[in-house]
């Protein structure tokens, strides 16, 4: 928030204003000019002990009054230039996962030069795959960073081991209160780690069903209706490869995170163990796996195959059948059938709702918002706090996420309430009504628990449940357990280093 090293003759910065010592003492005493996030902070800074030991309130607005050019400043988040005294060492430094310039754009074409008119701005593309994180913690060990910020971190992702490997530090100190109060509260929950905050949310994506609303019709089904069943859902997909509308009945992406446990929340969100790692041997998990297995019956041969991109986990074989109309019905992220209708000639047949649950179920999925952390060795930390506050509130994100005249929109939700109160209240124009389908989902989703294996888990036990789906174990507790075997063998492993 501050620098513990200022003098007392201080110097506070504003967006290129510069006030007498009069008006620094009136825009204290009233708060005119000042936004609500400027106050906010400049009240933090009084009540805080260590900005200026031995002083009180009144003391600092005086000996502020005194330096005779005060020059008050927050640019939003207190913001501009790291608060008091010091000089930007070096641009603001944003890397990104490249999927996030790929599906926004606007980001480096517009969004970024706007706030460079503002600021010293210098985004990067962030030297991941596959989500490693290699490159942040070798830096690390040297104490350094190349970037001030990581946009692109999914908390159950890398989140803890970012942490535990000392690489990034919690936004508490940075980020306005009036910010965090405005995030959706499970959001917020997500991004929350032992009690202190360390993702900024963006990128919102909930696990949905999708359809082709087209060849569902074709299949002499009613398009406007969603499977309310696992069993519906499975004999709707048969009925499309029974009468020829499409190759495949449906698809569904086969990494764990994304199908085998979203999925499992529709039985139960209960599945996670003291520890905080998936319950593999759950019975709900079990249920899971042999809705997977059925489906397994109208999917393509090569649906359990990785992705042809980014370590697998991207342009995967879903994705390509959904993309080329030759499956029915679809599991994933909404992002994914947003995105691949806009290939189709009438992308308007998209249909969407939450997934389908078995009856006594719980009728969860999951969620997951993709943010960005700050590097513990960065700089900029409190221009970094203004920089993600200016992107996620920009309207142009938002209207390419969820604009129904947008081909191919990226469909990730905004983490404001704020915004979903105004839209709800008074729908843009511009907005897709599937928007609010998804929103609603929220209500019933489940993020993933954060730990260090909260991604790996699934990585390391995939080989074991897959035996099932691929017909070589006939029980699916036992290739669960095998999966099971496997993480809690890993995780025996990692603490003896």
């Amino acid at each position: 928030m501050h620098r513990q090293d200022c003098h007392y003759n201080i110097l506070v910065l504003h967006h290129f204003a510069v006030l007498s010592s009069r008006r620094f003492s009136s825009l204290a005493a009233e708060g005119s000019d000042m936004t609500t996030d400027d106050r906010e902070l400049f009240e933090e800074l009084l009540d805080d002990e260590g900005f200026a030991p031995g002083l009180t309130r009144s003391d600092v607005l005086k000996r502020g009054a005194a330096a005779s050019a005060a020059i008050w400043g927050v640019s939003s988040l207190f913001g501009a230039q790291t608060a008091f005294g010091g000089t930007q060492a070096r641009a603001l430094t944003p890397t990104f996962y490249q999927w996030i310039y790929g599906l926004y754009p606007d980001i480096p074409k517009g969004i970024n030069k706007d706030y460079g008119k503002r600021h010293k701005l210098d985004a990067k593309i962030a030297p991941v795959a596959g989500f490693g994180i290699e490159r942040f913690i070798a830096e690390t060990k040297k104490k350094k960073s190349t970037w001030d910020v990581y946009v692109g971190m999914t908390p159950f992702v890398e989140m803890a081991s970012l942490i535990e490997a000392g690489a990034i530090e919690p936004w508490d100190k940075y980020i306005s209160k009036s910010v965090v109060a405005d995030l959706i509260p499970s959001i917020r929950q997500e991004a929350t780690y032992k009690g202190h905050m360390w993702s900024f949310p963006f990128l919102l994506d909930i696990i949905i069903q999708a359809w082709n609303g087209e060849i569902v019709q074709k299949a002499g089904l009613d398009p406007n209706n969603a499977p309310k069943t696992w069993d519906e859902f499975i004999a709707n997909a048969k009925k499309v490869v029974s009468s020829k509308a499409a190759p495949f009945g449906a698809v569904f992406d086969a990494h764990g995170w994304r199908s085998l446990a979203p999925i499992t929340h529709t039985f139960s969100t209960n599945v996670y163990t003291p520890a905080g790692l998936f319950d593999f041997t759950n019975d709900a998990t079990v249920s899971a796996l042999e809705v997977m297995k059925r489906l397994m019956e109208v999917a393509p041969n090569n649906i359990l195959e990785e992705g042809k991109v980014d370590a697998g986990v991207n342009t995967t074989p879903d994705e390509e059948a959904f993309a080329a109309r030759q499956a029915a019905y679809y599991v994933k992220y909404q992002n994914a059938p947003t995105r691949f209708a806009g290939t189709w000639p009438d992308p308007s047949v998209l249909h969407i709702a939450g997934l389908p649950k078995q009856p006594g179920g719980a009728g969860g999925t999951v969620f997951w918002n993709t943010g960005a952390t700050l590097f513990k060795y960065g700089q900029n930390k409190q221009l970094a706090a203004d920089y993600m506050s200016f992107l996620t509130h920009d309207l142009r994100i938002w209207k390419h996420a969820l604009g129904k005249d947008v081909r191919g929109a990226s469909g990730q939700l905004a983490p404001y309430k704020s915004m979903w109160s105004q839209w709800q209240k008074s729908p843009p124009p511009w907005m897709a009504d599937w928007a609010f389908t998804v929103r609603k989902q929220l209500a019933t989703s489940k993020a993933i628990r954060t730990n260090t294996f909260g991604l790996q888990q699934f990585v390391i036990g995939k080989p074991a449940w897959e035996e099932y789906l691929k017909g070589n174990e006939k029980n699916p507790k036992t290739a669960l357990a095998k999966a099971r075997d496997l993480v809690l063998a890993e995780v025996k492993k990692q603490k003896k280093k």
